[in-house]
């Protein structure tokens, strides 16, 4: 069995935009949603065709296609194969900018908005329930033909774009069945005291898929309700300008790519939270391995 691989920095995740051809939905991005994953390396082409059903092997299969640009959603299929066929198919999205809730969730929250927003004739999760059912029928993502838009006139009742979940099931199943996680799927969230002195509070957040951390943001919010991460993107927060090396942002994308890759363990830290562990690290970052403790333990 294949280990579940995941590269998931906010670093990592600008190489995946530039190929993104994905879709919007006519909704807006969640605004306390999900940050990034790649799935393991397949060729999506070489999923076993649908002349093969019930010939693929036992298991849970995983797999993601770059994300959208505009909105910040990653589509990933998580399938299961029971008896060598598919016998359940989950359409889901967590979002790059953000982590937190998937976007099933948001969408069953009422958050997402495509009827109210986008004039759809059901919610996104509705569609994707059809959507779902429809593979696990016919047993090949390749029976959803899809237009140049990304969308198919084979499943009754869905109008969304279809095209990263045919692509995301093709690469789940060509890369083979995964080692499923001990956490339970969905979008964390943890935050720490406000810092009189900085006038920042630390946050995390994370999201689950197939029982492993896929996403990972950490940042901090001030009382004006700004975004850390963000507001140094934006150059706000000025730390190079200060004599540092990098921006805060550009330190913090670092530290979550560690996490990703050591699946949460923390490096070894000085008495301040600060590392030498993480190249290129000089920030304090010891309480964000903290909260991301903290956050995953209503994920147990």
């Amino acid at each position: 069995m294949k280990k579940f691989s995941v590269i998931l920095s906010s670093a990592l995740m600008l190489g995946l935009l530039a190929g993104c051809g994905s879709n919007t939905d006519n909704a807006p991005a969640a605004s306390n949603t999900p940050a990034e994953t790649t799935a393991p390396a397949a060729d999506a082409t070489k999923a076993p065709a649908a002349s093969e059903a019930g010939a693929y092997q036992d298991g849970t299969y995983f797999g993601t296609v770059p994300a959208d640009e505009k909105t910040g959603w990653q589509t990933y299929s998580l399938l299961t194969v029971e008896g060598g066929k598919i016998t359940k198919a989950d359409w889901n999205a967590f979002n790059i900018n953000n982590a937190g809730d998937l976007k099933k969730k948001v969408s069953e929250d009422g958050k997402y908005g495509l009827v109210e927003k986008g004039g759809a004739q059901a919610e996104w999760h509705e569609q994707a329930a059809k959507a779902e059912a429809f593979l696990v029928e016919k047993q090949d993502p390749a029976a959803i033909a899809f237009d140049a838009e990304g969308k198919t006139d084979a499943v009754s009742g869905v109008s969304v774009h279809v095209n990263d979940f045919v692509e995301s099931a093709k690469a789940a199943l060509a890369a083979g069945p995964v080692e499923v996680g001990t956490y339970k799927d969905g979008g964390y969230h943890a935050e720490g005291e406000m810092d009189a002195k900085s006038g920042w509070k630390s946050t995390v957040d994370l999201t689950v898929a197939a029982g492993n951390i896929v996403a990972v943001k950490f940042s901090g919010v001030n009382e004006a309700g700004d975004d850390k991460k963000q507001f140094s993107i934006d150059g706000k927060y000025g730390m190079k300008a200060g004599g540092a090396q990098a921006e805060w942002h550009e330190e913090i994308e670092k530290a979550e790519a560690y996490f990703l890759e050591n699946k949460g363990a923390a490096p070894t830290l000085d008495a301040e939270g600060k590392t030498d562990a993480i190249s290129g690290v000089s920030i304090h970052v010891g309480e964000y391995f903290t909260l991301a403790e903290k956050a995953l333990e209503g994920a147990k």
